[in-house]
């Protein structure tokens, strides 16, 4: 089986060296070919120099965009220029664990017509660096940098360590979700959840990340990729459409990617609801109304009543089946970061 890593990249040089670095230590398992997509979206940097030296380790092809398209048009483009029969998706500041591209393979050869979802973890420990490798600061972090010691090795994540010690000196430090924070761990927490133990639900496409991604090419061709309307959960969205076509999602126990961190916070998709319009006018099924409704719920947000809350994929299930005694249009209507929609 051949497999290509499609990785979408944007000015995050010294993270895509590391990055390029895991990919070329894969372990692969017999039969098990690695191709490598690297779009570079618009990059200003030095992204073109990185790619290069990557080119004597790695079964490379770089797509080049004079100008920046944008995640889902550059996801869309690597896709339709791979070859391999299974692309998995991935970001140019995740790291790969050594067998990662050989879990997903062997997913998709004993399975048809599945989506794997793969364990997203993150380092919290490169959120001030522009450069994870050497220290440097990012602008305007050069303070909290200055206050972690002159030392910084134990924060410093190298080339020789994801090469040569990648268990005991990066994933040793690394904690799930793809982001810091609680919010983020406990969804992904309840995601992997959902995905063990009631595989056949139907609103498991709510658990597509973002990264770490496979699916067989032909399905995502078939189903048009991505919406390159979206910006913000265009995962999710791709995955409800090959739900509609019988693609499952699926884990991949063992599968590990590892962000290296480079902001404090994410976007909020409660803040955020253009996507969740686009959303709903291509799918108003209740699952795109209730997608906001469960996140906050599990944020302890102060206006969903306790009665309200929807703290599971498993508690989500019979409501989108059967619906519920309370009322989700009304309180859609009333609440501040759900009545856009409404």
């Amino acid at each position: 089986m051949r497999i290509s890593v499609v990785v979408i990249t944007r000015n995050e040089a010294p993270r895509l060296r590391l990055v390029l670095e895991s990919l070329a230590g894969q372990r692969l398992g017999a039969g098990t070919e690695l191709e490598v997509v690297v779009v570079d979206d618009g990059c200003t940097d030095d992204t073109p120099a990185v790619l290069a030296d990557a080119r004597d380790r790695l079964p490379l092809r770089v797509l080049r965009h004079r100008e920046s398209r944008g995640r889902s048009p550059s996801r869309n483009h690597g896709v339709e220029e791979a070859s391999g029969e299974v692309v998995v998706l991935f970001d140019g500041d995740c790291l790969a664990a050594p067998d990662l591209v050989a879990r997903h393979a062997e997913v998709h050869a004993a399975r048809p017509q599945v989506m794997g979802r793969g364990e997203t973890y993150h380092l919290r420990c490169t959120r001030f660096f522009h450069d994870p490798e050497t220290g440097t600061p990012m602008p305007g972090a050069e303070e909290h940098v200055r206050r972690m010691g002159g030392d910084l090795r134990a924060a410093l994540v190298t080339r020789a360590q994801v090469r040569e010690r990648f268990a005991e000196e990066v994933a040793a430090r690394a904690e799930p979700g793809i982001y810091a924070g609680a919010g983020p761990r406990r969804l992904y927490g309840l995601e992997m959840q959902a995905l063990r133990a009631v595989p056949e639900a139907s609103i498991l496409w709510m658990t597509a990340p973002g990264q770490n991604f496979s699916l067989r090419r032909a399905d995502f061709l078939a189903a048009g990729g991505f919406d390159v309307r979206l910006t913000l959960n265009e995962h999710r969205e791709l995955a409800y459409r090959l739900y509609q076509r019988g693609v499952r999602m699926v884990p991949v126990e063992g599968a590990r990617s590892f962000h290296l961190l480079h902001r404090v916070g994410w976007r909020d998709p409660s803040d955020d609801v253009d996507w969740e319009r686009i959303f709903y006018q291509a799918h108003p099924v209740p699952a795109a109304k209730l997608m906001n409704v469960f996140w906050l719920s599990l944020a302890r947000d102060k206006d969903i009543p306790e009665e309200a809350r929807i703290m599971s994929l498993e508690a989500l299930e019979p409501i989108v089946q059967h619906g519920s005694s309370f009322d989700y249009d009304e309180l859609r209507r009333r609440h501040p970061k759900l009545a856009k929609l409404s």
